[in-house]
């Protein structure tokens, strides 16, 4: 009887010790769009969906006007990379207010879609794996709740990239009280706002070193807080 309850316990755990070890060996791409085509996000009747932060109006339109804000602040009109630009419905709503915007996600599949769907003249839609590859020139990049999906060894492969703009602009989902910032993660769906914690880059262990930082908006979303900071390089 012992041997048999053994063999159960075994079979039952083996299948979930597999899928650990699977997702944490798969590149950030295929997670990535493993989330996309499995609608991990939600949006089971969109082709394509980033998740609620990117289409609810309570989130996306306070951070559109607080970007577009600091783009008519400048003289001149920036060239702006938006990495992980996702399903774009955010990013549409900034293409006018730039010289050019160079749009960049790691889905093959929906860098394809975006092409099709999105016709400017300014705009450009290419696949780039933000944590091995090279990103576009620019004046500012943005990343909006791109971050708080990677680990922490990830995330410290993309910030000496962000550092090559004049801006950066990243955006995080953070608990609404004191929190420890940056615990680790695994690369995924998830975010570690369920663990209280999130992406700080200005504090350990990341430390990015800045100019000047400063908070353009934040909105209180889904028992958190999602905050935009301007990091000045």
């Amino acid at each position: 009887m012992n041997v048999l309850k053994a063999f159960f316990r075994k079979k039952r755990n083996t299948p979930k010790q597999k899928d650990q070890t699977e997702f944490k060996e798969t590149s950030a791409g295929k997670i990535m769009r493993d989330i996309y085509l499995n609608k991990k996000w939600g949006g089971k009747k969109h082709d394509f969906y980033s998740g609620f932060g990117s289409h609810s109006r309570k989130v996306v339109k306070p951070y559109v006007k607080a970007i577009r804000r600091f783009f008519d602040s400048h003289q001149n009109k920036f060239v702006v990379c938006d990495i992980g630009c996702g399903d774009f419905n955010v990013g549409s709503q900034l293409v006018n207010f730039t010289s050019a915007y160079k749009a960049v996600d790691v889905v093959d599949e929906l860098i394809v879609r975006n092409r099709n769907l999105y016709k400017n003249e300014k705009l450009t839609f290419d696949c780039v794996d933000i944590i091995k590859d090279k990103l576009p020139e620019g004046d500012c990049v943005l990343i909006r709740q791109v971050l708080q999906h990677l680990s922490n060894d990830d995330i410290e492969k993309v910030l000496p990239k962000l550092q090559k703009f004049k801006y950066a602009v990243v955006t995080e989902h953070l608990p609404k009280k004191e929190f420890t910032a940056n615990m680790d993660k695994s690369t995924g769906a998830s975010i570690r706002l369920s663990r209280g914690s999130g992406v700080v880059l200005h504090k350990p262990p990341f430390n990015l070193k800045a100019k000047k930082n400063t908070e353009l908006v934040r909105k209180y979303y889904n028992k958190g807080v999602i905050v935009s900071t301007l990091y000045e390089f």
